[in-house]
């Protein structure tokens, strides 16, 4: 038996992290000055959802927020916890191009294994993405979990895919792209004045890249919606991931014309995580789903099961058509 294990940046809303059995180890922030843990579990959705707005009304007002990651004691010490109580670890971690915490993860895991059992494993993936990108596919590896794979099976799937996983979003307000170096002040100032809105994407290399810009945010979000359904891959068989940092009619609004245009297995629909929400701010709308891989040139015509397991095997074993997305209360 393993342990799956993310950070907080994952995404995972705390219903799904306990009905999956993912164990996730929070980042904090550090609001004026004061420590506040960014994931807490055992929250029902709308308690989630009524503590991001709370979250975001406050960065709207002007709220001073520094974030903290997961130290590498932080993560040792969770995985050696595993391993004492005989279990192995698979942890799927936020983008090395976005964050240190996956360095910190690897870290630890090569000093933990170091004073391992003979034959127990800690393996790290660094998913090169952020978000639900990385928390659907924790869901996924808990799925073949359930189906008898080990570890390293498990493992090998899960990063076979990352290359597939797209994040594609838009922003409400440069300006929080401007103050994490993304873009230039006056980049900023000019786009908000004349209400350009950004789809940013993250590359195959895990760092967030430009990939068009839209006149409005309706524009915007119609894109997003545009993106997904002509780049998805086996939709019938994808839990499809929407975060949003208080956006969420908008939200319900992109869930109803991708559902009018493609057959999803289901739908997570949260908040953003309020350690990396708090870089991209209020108003933001992250997607999240596999494609033929990253690089949103569109999907094939009419790409049947054989295609897509040449395209990456790892989908046969991770995507699971018995699955009924009801089962697991993806709505």
């Amino acid at each position: 038996m393993f342990r799956i294990m993310v950070d907080s940046g994952a995404n995972i809303p705390a219903e799904l992290a306990g009905r999956y059995n993912i164990e996730v180890l929070s980042f904090v922030n550090y609001i004026n000055g004061e420590f506040e843990t960014c994931y807490e579990p055992g929250l029902t959705p709308e308690q989630e959802r009524q503590r991001g707005k709370v979250f975001y009304d406050r960065i709207r007002d002007g709220l001073s927020v520094k974030t903290g990651l997961i130290s590498i004691g932080e993560f040792a010490e969770a995985f050696a916890r595993a391993l004492e109580e005989g279990d192995d670890v698979l942890y799927i971690g936020i983008s090395s191009g976005i964050s240190g915490t996956f360095n910190s993860a690897r870290i630890a895991a090569g000093d933990v294994m170091e004073d391992a059992e003979a034959g127990r494993v800690v393996r790290v993936i660094d998913t090169k993405n952020a978000s639900l990108a990385s928390g659907i596919l924790a869901i996924y590896a808990a799925e073949m979990r359930e189906r008898g794979m080990n570890v390293m099976e498990t493992a090998d799937a899960v990063e076979g895919l990352t290359g597939c996983m797209n994040g594609v979003f838009t922003v409400g307000d440069l300006k929080y792209l401007c103050k994490t170096g993304r873009i230039s002040k006056a980049s900023a100032m000019i786009g908000n004045t004349l209400n350009i809105k950004p789809i940013l994407r993250g590359d195959k290399d895990g760092h967030i890249v430009q990939y068009k810009k839209c006149h409005g945010r309706k524009a915007a979000l119609n894109t997003l919606i545009n993106l997904v359904c002509d780049n998805i891959i086996d939709p019938e068989n994808q839990i499809l991931g929407i975060a949003h940092a208080d956006a969420y009619e908008e939200s319900l609004y992109i869930m109803e014309q991708i559902q009018a245009k493609v057959k999803v297995r289901g739908f997570i629909n949260t908040t953003y995580d309020m350690c990396t929400g708090s870089h991209v701010g209020p108003d933001t709308i992250a997607l999240f789903f596999l494609g033929k891989d990253r690089e949103l040139t569109g999907a094939l015509s009419g790409i049947g099961r054989s295609l897509i397991n040449k395209t990456n095997e790892s989908l046969q074993k991770i995507l699971a058509p018995e699955r009924v997305a009801a089962q697991r209360g993806l709505e």
